[in-house]
């Protein structure tokens, strides 16, 4: 079973190939990181996945009606500033449709450790607690698949690792998260198949300990890194930058 399939999909903007053509599958209990340096194209086939910017190829979450789009895939996009006075619980509720007693927005709160902070506004938190309120909506839509633009980013470094284990927690359960990360020492011990994006293509596909190779962190990150294997999973520790 895939829960999202993409086949030769290709962005272009300005005259320029964001996204060359791409085919991948993704099937249920993933963890999937998608890694790559700034510009790489992250954000783009994210977006292109779910249908949001203009595409060629195919996605077969594109295909899908907005409702169907919807019951299939949660979306946490980067930019998460919160612009209305909501309190927490009805923010989370949207997920939902409004209803605040369902069980899928205590659950959300409780994972996102913000069940003390339901009845505030939101707007009245602090950005990493919006970042994880936002994250905690996207979780009460219930959805087989979940696809998120970097977000850990702006979280402390327990709520990092928190939420990174959760994500590999629900796949554990049979969830699917594609989750773009900066932090390659999270992604190296959190997830179970990582994507490597560099100028608008994939370079690797694969587990973490086959992809994070030196050779790759080298030429895809220009990095020299320390890696070690530990319980609990691979450690990864960036140790110096490479000179262009």
């Amino acid at each position: 079973m895939s829960l999202m399939r993409l086949d030769n999909l290709t962005v272009q903007r300005g005259g320029r190939t964001s996204l060359h053509p791409t085919s991948l599958q993704v099937a249920p209990g993933e963890f999937i990181g998608l890694i790559g340096p700034n510009g790489a194209g992250k954000s783009t086939l994210l977006r292109a996945a779910l249908g949001l910017i203009a595409a060629r190829g195919q996605s077969s979450l594109a295909q899908l009606s907005p409702r169907a789009r919807a019951r299939a895939a949660a979306w946490l996009p980067q930019q998460r500033e919160i612009a209305w006075g909501l309190r927490v619980a009805a923010l989370v509720a949207l997920a939902q449709n409004g209803r605040e007693d369902a069980p899928q927005v205590a659950a959300a709160l409780a994972r996102m450790d913000v069940t003390a902070l339901a009845q505030r506004p939101a707007t009245a938190l602090s950005g990493g607690e919006q970042a994880r309120v936002l994250i905690a909506r996207a979780l009460a839509q219930d959805t087989p698949l979940l696809l998120a633009d970097e977000p850990i980013a702006g979280l402390d470094p327990a709520h990092q690792i928190a939420c990174m284990a959760l994500f590999a927690n629900l796949a554990a359960e049979g969830r699917t998260v594609i989750a773009s990360a900066h932090d390659l020492g999270l992604a190296a011990r959190h997830c179970t198949r990582l994507w490597v994006l560099h100028q608008g293509r994939i370079v690797a596909d694969g587990p973490p300990r086959a992809v994070l190779t030196p050779a790759l962190l080298r030429e895809v990150f220009a990095i020299r890194c320390h890696l070690a294997e530990a319980e609990g999973g691979l450690i990864l520790h960036p140790l110096a930058g490479l000179a262009p």
